[in-house]
């Protein structure tokens, strides 16, 4: 598994970060053992960085993180790269709530659910408009002084607001969404990561599933996975860019590799993308999307990938306010 520096965190991690989301419950069922034996899995093949949140499954996701790392967490602390998020509340009156209470209990909750004695990233989930960011970066200081979390990240911000919380406190990371069918980061905040060397690792690579090659036009969802209630999972939204994705799978073959493993190598081949978040509930499938760490793709290559998702319909996903 190769490494990477991320950014000015300095922290050296997997180029793949096992990310957790999918196993909080937002994704609909799953075998919580198989989620802990792919957990273990990528860890075995060399994953040595894993991204969680407490928004998913309110401490699930975090639970079982640490549950399925436990031995090794113990034994070798330092080994492995913990990355959880906080600061909103879905579903509430105030779902982004930087608040130093909200925030201070996420903290306290995420050691206490991951039971470790330090997180050694701590990320803002999505921007708070409401509280100031001198405030919130003050209070994550704080921590990082206490010797709870080690380094400071943020998720979902724009380049004012990465700027805005840079004037108090360097942000070390940003956590935004990106894949073919989400290419907004390229206009901003891509270019102020690069130009600041922010550490940046980049979710849903495979569109949550869009750039998989599983889906049919048919494909539905159970009701408890919030792509059932998404425009790009539903409608023509979704068959145009299925039709998209079976011209890249066979642009994939012809490389000899899966649509999934193009996606992520896509993703990594950008300038100032670190790292890609990939989850999965069942160890078999983490093993195809390590290996997309090593794929190289050329210059012609990635002219050609461009020209195949030129008909593409743009996508947004979930936020603490509900499903785009």
């Amino acid at each position: 598994m190769r490494t990477t520096t991320l950014g000015r965190s300095g922290l050296e991690v997997s180029r793949i970060a096992f990310g957790t989301w999918q196993l909080g419950g937002d994704w609909g069922s799953f075998d919580e053992d198989a989620a802990i034996a792919a957990i273990r899995h990528a860890r075995e093949l060399g994953v040595t960085f894993f991204d969680t949140a407490q928004a998913y499954g309110f401490g699930k996701s975090e639970a079982m993180l640490g549950r399925a790392l436990r031995e090794e967490l113990k034994r070798d602390r330092e080994s492995v790269v913990i990355a959880t998020k906080g600061g909103i509340k879905p579903r509430s009156e105030r779902p982004r709530d930087s608040r130093r209470e909200w925030l201070a209990q996420g903290i306290e909750d995420s050691l206490r659910f991951l039971d470790v004695d330090y997180i050694d990233l701590y990320q803002i989930h999505w921007p708070d408009p409401d509280s100031p960011a001198e405030e919130t970066a003050g209070i994550l200081q704080e921590f990082v002084d206490a010797g709870k979390i080690r380094h400071i990240g943020v998720s979902n911000y724009g380049s004012a607001q990465l700027a805005e919380f840079d004037r108090t406190r360097p942000v070390e990371t940003l956590q935004p969404p990106y894949h073919l069918f989400r290419r907004h980061i390229e206009t901003e905040p891509l270019p102020y990561a690069r130009e600041n060397d922010v550490g940046v690792l980049v979710y849903s690579p495979l569109g949550s599933g869009l750039l998989t090659g599983s889906f049919t036009p048919d494909t539905t969802f159970e009701k408890t996975d919030w792509r059932s209630r998404s425009s790009a999972f539903t409608g023509e939204n979704f068959r145009r860019n299925l039709a998209v994705v079976d011209k890249l799978e066979d642009f994939a073959a012809g490389k000899g590799i899966s649509v999934s493993q193009l996606a992520i190598a896509w993703v990594l081949a950008q300038p100032g993308v670190h790292v890609a978040i990939v989850g999965a509930r069942k160890a078999a499938h983490i093993e195809a999307s390590l290996a997309a760490a090593d794929i190289e793709l050329t210059a012609g290559d990635l002219a050609e990938i461009d020209r195949l998702t030129a008909d593409a319909v743009p996508v947004a996903g979930a936020s603490p306010e509900g499903i785009a």
